[in-house]
């Protein structure tokens, strides 16, 4: 586990090496032990100011040994400060049992060694009182420790929900922008398509029958490359991108794949109070099934409004088809009816299909 708090160390170091050289200088003079005492500390500012490509044990190891050579060197007795960064540096790399059990491991130590040099030290307060700011240093060291390892885990937690967010983000954009190229290119190229056959068919019978087919097909290009620009100028919520008039915008449906063998009936029923993107890509999707896949020859589309929402209904008289087979269009529509708080029905058999969906204002 990586080490947050890494400037701990460093301003003890710099706190005990400036306090130790203090003491020589207006003590008993810097010397030998002065210099050693300053190289070692100089080594583990040096040790804590870069990461370290080997296990965490070692350069653990490595810095207990640099604070027993400090606390050797040195003449004033402020060093055993640094110990405290034993448990705190174990919490790191060993978890909290082997900090705590440290912690313990380093006020035994030091009461140890006021025993075997300070005669009669349990009656002097000065040392019992340093003994007991030790402790004390030790349990806040563990408590800063603790709280800067669940800092980390929670930041850590944090980034990878963020990350979890931006991919749902990016994930419902992605299906949302497969949804609009299914519904809206989908739709006008199968209007191409039939208006094309309809002009190749009825080009020596009825030229103009013929000439019509092919505006309707120029129509449904442009319309298709339209709403290409606008999904490309958005890339925003749907409603941005609502048709004008919903009923309007059927009729020119209809108008533009009605005619041949068949035949597309559209009617309206109440107010229409906001134009509903979900309905306008429902009637494309089922107008497209139509007649693209059920060969009907009859096609109802009826948009009812009232005071609760729309209904929309698309019914044909085509071959039907197995609801186990729902394609992708089908299953996007689903989805944005979903997420209008809408309700999607689909009844089909051999006798036809009828597509049902009431979405709320």
């Amino acid at each position: 586990m990586s080490r947050p708090v890494p400037w701990i160390p460093v301003v003890l170091y710099g706190a005990v090496l400036l306090g130790g050289v203090y003491y020589a200088v207006i003590g008993p003079g810097p010397g030998a032990r002065t210099a050693g005492y300053v190289a070692l500390l100089g080594a583990l500012i040096a040790l804590d100011r870069r990461e370290w490509r080997v296990t965490p044990g070692v350069v653990f190891a490595l810095r207990v040994v640099l604070l027993c050579g400090v606390a050797v060197l040195d003449e004033s007795g402020l060093s055993r400060v640094l110990f405290v960064l034993v448990p705190f540096l174990a919490f790191f790399a060993y978890g909290p049992t082997v900090a705590i059990g440290l912690g313990i491991g380093c006020v035994a130590a030091l009461a140890g060694a006021f025993t075997l040099s300070v005669p009669h030290w349990q009656v002097r307060a000065e040392y019992i009182g340093d003994l007991l700011m030790f402790a004390l240093g030790v349990v806040l060291a563990l408590a800063m420790a603790a709280v800067a390892v669940r800092e980390q885990q929670a930041r850590a937690r944090l980034e990878g929900t963020l990350a979890q967010v931006a991919e749902l983000s990016a994930a419902r954009e992605r299906n949302r922008l497969a949804r609009e190229i299914h519904d809206s290119l989908g739709h006008h190229l199968t209007a191409i398509g039939i208006q094309l056959e309809k002009a190749e068919a009825f080009a020596s019978l009825d030229p103009e029958s013929s000439a019509q087919a092919v505006s309707h097909a120029r129509w449904s290009a442009n319309r298709a490359l339209e709403e290409v620009r606008a999904s490309v100028r958005t890339l925003g919520p749907e409603s941005e991108s609502e048709p004008a008039g919903l009923s309007r915008a059927l009729a020119d449906l209809v108008h533009h794949l009605d005619g041949g063998s068949r035949r597309i009936t559209l009617r309206t029923s109440g107010v229409e109070r906001r134009p509903l993107l979900v309905l306008y890509r429902a009637a494309q999707e089922g107008l497209t099934n139509a007649c693209r896949h059920s060969a009907a020859t009859d096609i109802r589309v009826d948009i009812a409004y009232d005071e609760r929402g729309a209904r929309l209904e698309v019914a044909d008289n085509g071959v039907g088809f197995d609801p186990a087979d729902e394609g992708f269009g089908l299953s996007g529509l689903r989805e944005r009816v979903r997420l209008a708080e809408g309700t999607l029905a689909v009844d089909s058999s051999s006798d036809g299909t009828v597509l049902t969906i009431e979405v709320p204002w």
